[in-house]
């Protein structure tokens, strides 16, 4: 705002030099009429006895006006004043320079008022009071009034009048039209400056919802991922003796839960130093699946579309599948599964079976990663839904909507 307040300083410096000016141009003028009628006459006595009385009052009533008096209510006696005096000056004169009294008066009120349309008021307000003015004072000279002589030895007079109001109102009005457009640009700087800055905030801000979102995957994922590995390779220790099979699996499940749990603290790594690597979805599902089987005696077939997904759609479809893989590992002793992951129409599906124990789903506790699982896709716009009997294996299904903007920017 530093270039408003200078334009408004500026304005205001000049307002109040105009008005000194103003003032000294009425002392002037009013000494060369005084000069010039010093030896005129009225009615038998030398008229500067009315003249110079007239001028130091319309001297003082002027001072008064634009120095003490602010508002505009209060200066309209005052222009009346003015016309009186004025009046009075014009009978006992000669008539020279009156015009240019009321051109120094008709300025200090254009500088004054701040609305053009109470200077257009103002201005032809003026030139009508000139000329009442110059009517009333033949009249009070002579026995008649000549309106036609009267407008003819006024013309150059009005003519000033006119060109006065044009150039003053024309030169105020660019003045202030420039202090509004400066007004308007420091408005617009002001405001860009506070849009850069909310900018910048909001970047700290999403740079801290970030950190804070991996930090509580990191917690959440691959906490209860070491968690459960501990827990599988303790039950596996109490029956690697009595049935080794069963030892086998745990630790199999347990070895493939450390994996991810590894995998996920590396990406969470990545991601906080800003140095990801991206692959596409297709390329992130089928790592997964390779890393689940890769040595583990696991077969995991697939069909999977490569569709391009938000990084929070792509995460929670990844994870899903881990823990899918996991969970029929850990608790359904499976060896093979079937993974779907399809586009049709606007919604994604995503199918996850194995050929393990299945479950009664109707007795069956949701554990913390199948629960998480839930939320997720519910924050996401999507639902999931779990198919089990008991030996039948079982089977997790993931509906969410597709990324309709992406889509169709890939499509154009």
């Amino acid at each position: 705002m530093k270039t408003l307040a200078h334009g408004k300083q500026n304005l205001s410096a000049i307002i109040r030099i105009g008005k000194i000016l103003i003032f000294c141009l009425l002392i002037a003028v009013e000494i060369v009429v005084a000069v010039n009628n010093r030896g005129e006459r009225s009615n038998g006595f030398n008229a500067l006895w009315i003249i110079i009385p007239a001028e130091v009052i319309l001297a003082a009533e002027n001072a008064v006006k634009i120095w003490v008096v602010k508002d505009f209510k209060h200066k309209i006696a005052f222009y009346v004043l003015d016309v009186l005096l004025l009046l009075v000056l014009t009978y006992f004169t000669t008539g020279s320079l009156i015009s240019t009294l009321y051109i120094v008066i008709l300025t200090e009120f254009y500088v004054s008022q701040e609305k053009l349309s109470g200077s257009i008021a103002m201005g032809v307000c003026s030139v009508v009071l000139f000329l009442v003015m110059l009517a009333v004072s033949n009249a009070l000279k002579g026995p008649g009034v000549d309106v036609g002589s009267i407008v003819a030895g006024a013309f150059n007079d009005l003519i000033i009048l006119v060109l006065h109001f044009l150039i003053v109102n024309f030169t105020l009005q660019i003045y202030r039209k420039n202090i509004e457009i400066a007004r308007t640009v420091d408005e617009l700087n002001d405001t860009n400056e506070k849009l850069v800055q909310a900018n910048a905030e909001l970047r700290t801000v999403a740079v801290l919802e970030e950190r804070q979102r991996i930090a509580k995957d990191i917690h959440d994922t691959a906490g209860h991922s070491i968690t459960t590995v501990i827990m599988q390779t303790e039950a596996a220790k109490l029956v690697i003796d009595s049935d080794p099979e069963d030892a086998k699996r745990k630790l199999v499940a347990a070895n493939l839960q450390a994996k991810h749990a590894l995998e996920e603290l590396r990406e969470s790594v990545h991601l906080l130093s800003g140095s990801a690597q991206r692959l596409t979805l297709r390329e992130e599902l089928l790592r997964i699946i390779h890393e689940s089987s890769d040595g583990t005696g696991v077969t995991i077939r697939s069909d999977i579309d490569d569709i391009p997904l938000c990084d929070a759609k792509t995460r929670f479809v990844c994870n899903s599948l881990k823990e899918g893989i996991s969970n029929g590992l850990r608790h359904g002793g499976a060896n093979a599964f079937w993974f779907e992951f399809k586009k049709k129409d606007n919604t994604l599906r995503f199918l996850l079976s194995d050929n393990g124990r299945g479950a009664d789903l109707s007795t069956m506790k949701e554990g913390f990663g199948l629960s998480g699982m839930h939320r997720r896709a519910e924050s996401l716009g999507g639902t999931v839904w779990f198919e089990a009997e008991n030996g039948e294996g079982f089977e997790v299904h993931i509906i969410l909507p597709a990324d309709g903007d992406r889509d169709q920017g890939e499509a154009q």
